[in-house]
């Protein structure tokens, strides 16, 4: 699956900006959101490729929201990758449980980011 657009999920506006210019600087549409209400109403109105999705957020976090979209037969074909500054071995076994491909801890470098995309591409 070739990897176009991906969606930021983040309540943090310095880090929905970081993250968009590294993807754009590597070629890749970026549609952010600032919660997971607002991701799941993108994700069924965008498609996109791939998320982005932090965890600790106002309303549900990104595990729950992540659990949400594996379950969903619509969208459980989009792959998540979370990244979080939750850096406990437990909250990435957690993370993975939800449903998510991977998960990265903030601060997000730039080439492992890029690299666990290509993985799933």
């Amino acid at each position: 699956m070739a990897i176009h657009t991906i969606l930021i999920v983040d309540d943090s506006p310095t880090e929905r900006y970081y993250l968009s210019e590294i993807l754009v600087r590597a070629g890749y549409a970026v549609l952010t959101a600032q919660d997971g209400a607002d991701a799941l109403a993108q994700l069924k109105q965008a498609r996109p490729d791939l998320i982005l999705m932090d965890v600790v957020m106002p309303g549900a976090n990104g595990f729950q929201i992540t659990r949400a979209i594996a379950r969903d037969p619509e969208l459980q074909d989009v792959p998540v990758i979370i990244c979080s500054s939750k850096s406990q071995e437990t909250d990435r076994i957690w993370g993975l449980r939800q449903g998510a491909r991977d998960y990265l801890v903030k601060p997000v470098v730039e080439a492992e980011l890029l690299a666990k995309i290509a993985a799933i591409s």
